[in-house]
């Protein structure tokens, strides 16, 4: 176990440093698959996970000043509030359809990117009022969707500090990371009071390492990033949100629909017998 945590923190931490997102987008299918934990507690030690890396990787934006603070508040108080109801929201939502809503979701975010224009290269100067209420009703939906489906979203965040707050790709990245750390303590702790059962036990042994391994690949992520062109981020961040949202839709769809067959009678229930 202590390898593919290793492992997995570092490509978190890589990831979150480099693009400012993408570290839930590994994490809850790196401990539902492969250290087989609960798909709940999975979304859980996700939050404690990728808001502890991002705490990490927003250091080294910090000292560069590239941080937008009006988006950090009018963002991430509102996606804070938002990911308080999400994670209450959840305990109503199955693991499997949690998956399935997160994999939606990032297609969407993807096309978000890809259709985007040219990435600007200086922080704004004429925000409108528009601008601004856009923020805010993007970081409270982004909220909710941080509490239903355990993740940081800076998948959603980066593309709208983008698209909406018409912020450079680099300081989107910054900006993104400092919301994420926000909204994901916020939510982590409210699980905590949802998380009750041994089959939804948390494994902070888990988590301490994959935050430790991952600051350290958040680092070296937030390095590599400021040497990438601007629109190049932005098209590796669209292409990264396209391949893992393949796979879990593969991976969680056809498992419902094979549940679905047996459901309505198209295919029968099959139970495990003793070969011997």
């Amino acid at each position: 176990m202590l390898i593919p945590s290793i492992i997995g923190g570092l490509l978190i931490g890589l990831c979150l440093g480099l693009l400012g997102s993408g570290g839930s987008i590994l994490t809850v299918p790196l401990l539902v698959y492969l250290l087989e934990h609960d798909p709940k507690s999975a979304v859980g030690e996700s939050l404690a996970i990728v808001g502890g890396i991002a705490l990490i990787a927003a250091i080294r934006p910090m000292f560069q000043r590239c941080i937008d603070w009006p988006s950090v508040v009018l963002f991430g108080v509102p996606g804070v509030g938002g990911t308080v109801v999400g994670v209450w929201g959840s305990q109503f939502i199955n693991g499997e359809m949690q998956l399935l809503i997160f994999a939606v979701v990032m297609l969407l975010a993807a096309g978000l990117m890809l259709r985007g224009g040219k990435a600007s290269a200086e922080p704004p100067t004429d925000r409108t009022p528009r601008d601004f209420i856009l923020l805010v009703l993007e970081g409270l939906f982004v909220g909710v969707l941080t509490g239903v489906v355990g993740v940081g979203g800076g998948f959603l965040i980066v593309p709208a500090l983008v698209l909406f707050g018409r912020l450079p790709m680099k300081m989107a990245v910054g900006t993104s990371l400092l919301i994420i750390a926000l909204k994901s303590g916020a939510g982590f702790l409210k699980s905590l009071d949802q998380l009750t059962t041994d089959a939804d036990a948390m494994n902070l042994s888990v988590v301490a390492t994959f935050i430790l391994i991952g600051g350290v690949g958040s680092l070296i992520g937030g390095s590599l990033g400021s040497r990438i062109p601007q629109q190049r981020l932005k098209q590796i961040f669209a292409i990264f949100l396209l391949v893992m949202a393949g796979f879990i839709l593969i991976r969680e769809g056809g498992a419902l629909v094979a549940i679905d067959d047996i459901v309505s009678g198209r295919a029968p229930a099959t139970e495990g017998v003793d070969s011997n």
